[in-house]
């Protein structure tokens, strides 16, 4: 897949950057869903946090979902010391504030998302309007697909979620938990089950 900021029919093109596979492949548009899943740029995403299979050495098991939200990355543990990372942004609240272990005990495609008090409180003009939720859709911050993590029962209020917000990844952004592109957070809703178990670290 060639992208191109600027595209002529004549002369050098040197906007132009070839995407190699699997990533032509994984950031392409997803058919199949309710709802528009378009390409990504992936010239506004560093490389790093394209998704890869990585060497992994921690002391998980096989099946085990990793996020370290200091270097950005959630790792999808496979036997023999490998795993799938992804690049990931972090809320700045609810993503910096979760340490520790859990599992995920629901699981949504194009996922309803109510904004929390805090967000209505302290942006009121733009959550406001949505205090009532919204609808799973384009425009939903949640994205396409959403993993609800719960500890003993409960929920955190910790999702592992879509983005609409693609050039986030890799920071630390205003609201939410732990976002993927939208294909990463479809690729890894599809891989792992309810009762997946959750490892955040910092």
């Amino acid at each position: 897949m060639t992208l191109s900021a600027c595209t002529t029919t004549r002369g050098p093109r040197p906007n132009v950057i070839q995407v190699d596979e699997p990533w032509a492949t994984y950031y392409s548009a997803v058919v199949g869903e309710p709802f528009p899943v378009d390409g990504v740029d992936v010239r506004r995403i560093p490389q790093q946090f394209w998704r890869q299979d990585v060497p992994f050495d921690g002391d998980y098991a096989p099946g085990t979902i990793v996020v370290n939200t200091s270097e950005k990355f959630l790792y999808l543990v496979h036997p023999g010391g490998t795993a799938t990372r992804y690049g990931v942004g972090v809320g700045r609240e609810e993503g910096l504030n979760f340490r520790g272990t859990a599992t995920i005990s629901r699981k949504a495609a194009w996922p309803r998302w109510t904004p929390t008090a805090n967000m209505i409180r302290t942006q009121p003009d733009r959550y406001g309007p949505v205090a009532g939720g919204m609808d799973g859709g384009p425009t939903n911050p949640l994205g396409a697909r959403a993993l609800y993590l719960y500890r003993n029962g409960v929920d955190t209020h910790f999702r592992l979620h879509g983005t609409v917000e693609p050039w986030s990844i890799g920071t630390n952004v205003s609201s939410g938990c732990i976002r993927l592109v939208n294909q990463d957070i479809i690729d890894l809703y599809n891989r792992v089950p309810v009762g997946t178990k959750v490892v955040v670290v910092s």
